[in-house]
């Protein structure tokens, strides 16, 4: 039984150089306002345990994925000052990941295919 849902998630961790959870936070709170624009995004927040940090995002397609990962590179590039990325995962339908594989291949993911499930 397949799904047809074509949702895909990228999941980052990060831990958070000492002394700078909050300039961490406050470029978060930075991507949080950038990436409401985009239309393809169903989610996008972060949530953090000490000086861990995660951000939780999940994307209609592979597409708005992408899409969002442009829209916030510079951002991104700003979190990676004050962090180390620790584990990151893409989860999704294959043909969705397939068009993340290529374009996002520098940042060493991990790719979780989706097989069984729904979405409301």
């Amino acid at each position: 039984m397949a799904t047809q849902d074509k949702c895909c998630t990228i999941v980052p961790y990060f831990k958070i150089n000492a002394g700078k959870l909050q300039e961490f936070k406050a470029v978060a709170a930075r991507c949080v306002e950038q990436t409401k624009s985009e239309p393809g995004c169903l989610y996008y927040g972060f949530t953090f345990n000490g000086d861990e940090g995660f951000c939780r995002e999940g994307y209609k397609d592979g597409d708005a994925a992408l899409a969002h990962v442009e829209n916030v590179g510079p951002l991104l590039g700003e979190l990676l000052q004050l962090a180390q990325l620790t584990k990151l995962e893409f989860h999704g339908p294959v043909e969705e990941l397939e068009k993340l594989r290529g374009p996002l291949s520098h940042l060493n993911g991990q790719y979780f295919v989706l097989e069984y499930g729904f979405r409301r």
